[in-house]
C-alpha cells in the first residue's frame, strides 16, 4: 500500500500535469497544501522531497517550491538526497550489492520470473502515462524483489534499511526525460537473464543498469 507521502506526491504530480500549478510558478506554502491534501507537514516534506529527485519542482530555501516540470536539470545541481548521503557513495554502494543479488537469483531455478515480469508490466503502464511517480515506486519494487528472491536475508534487509537513499538514486534519472525508458530497457535485459539462468548474463546486466542510471543524471564513481 503505497505510504501517505506516495499518494501527496501522486496528487501533486497530477495538479502540475493538469496546469493547477503551472511550470515556473510557487507551489502554496507547506501549510495550505498540507491543508488541501490533507496531510502532515511530514508527509507533504516527503512528498515534494521526491518529486524534486524526479525533476519536477525545484526548492529555494527562503523563496517557495518551484514548479520545474518539462525544465532541464543541470547535472551539477542535483537535489539533495534527504538522508544526506551523496549520490556517488549511494550508486557505488548499490553496484556492490545489486549484481551480486542479480546473479543469485538466475542462479536459482526456483526465481520467480513472474512476479518480475508483473512489476516491469506496471512500470511499463506508467511511463506510458507519463506517471513518474508511480514509475519510481515500480523501480524500487523491482530492485526489492531481486534483493528478496536472491535468498540471502542480508542483501533483502539492507536494502530496506536503505530504501531512502536507494529510492533517491532510482528517482533521480527519471528526470532526464530524453531517456525515461531506459531503465524499462534495462529492467528487461537483467530479467531475460534470470530468466536464461545465466548468473554471469544477470551481474552484467545489473551492472549495466547501475552504470548508465548514474551517467544519465552525470553521476560517475569508483567500480570496485
Amino acid at each position: 500500500m503505497p505510504s501517505l507521502s506516495n499518494v501527496a506526491a501522486q496528487n501533486l504530480q497530477r495538479l502540475i500535469a493538469d496546469g493547477t500549478y503551472a511550470a515556473g510558478n510557487a507551489l502554496p506554502s507547506q501549510r495550505e497544501l498540507a491543508d488541501t491534501l490533507g496531510i502532515s507537514r511530514a508527509s507533504l516534506r516527503e512528498a515534494i522531497s521526491m518529486l524534486e529527485a524526479l525533476g519536477l519542482v525545484r526548492s529555494h530555501p527562503g523563496k517557495g517550491v518551484f514548479v520545474t516540470a518539462g525544465t532541464a536539470r543541470d547535472d551539477r545541481d542535483l537535489p539533495a538526497n534527504p538522508a544526506g548521503m551523496r549520490p556517488e557513495a549511494i550508486f557505488q554502494f548499490r553496484f556492490v550489492l545489486e549484481p551480486a543479488a542479480a546473479s543469485l537469483v538466475a542462479a536459482d531455478p526456483r526465481s520467480n520470473v513472474d512476479e518480475l515480469r508483473a512489476i516491469q508490466s506496471r512500470l511499463e503502464a506508467a511511463l506510458h502515462a507519463f506517471d513518474l511517480v508511480t514509475a519510481a515506486e515500480c523501480d524500487m519494487e523491482f530492485h526489492h524483489a531481486i534483493a528478496r528472491q536472491s535468498s540471502n536475508e542480508v542483501f533483502a534487509s539492507v536494502l530496506r534499511q536503505y530504501e531512502t537513499q536507494v529510492a533517491y538514486s532510482l528517482q533521480l534519472p527519471f528526470a532526464n526525460t530524453r531517456g525515461i525508458w531506459d531503465t524499462a530497457d534495462e529492467h528487461r535485459n537483467i530479467i531475460d537473464a534470470i530468466a536464461a539462468h545465466d548468473p554471469a548474463a544477470a551481474r552484467q546486466a545489473m551492472q549495466t543498469h547501475l552504470l548508465r542510471a548514474a551517467g544519465r543524471v552525470g553521476i560517475h564513481f569508483y567500480q570496485p
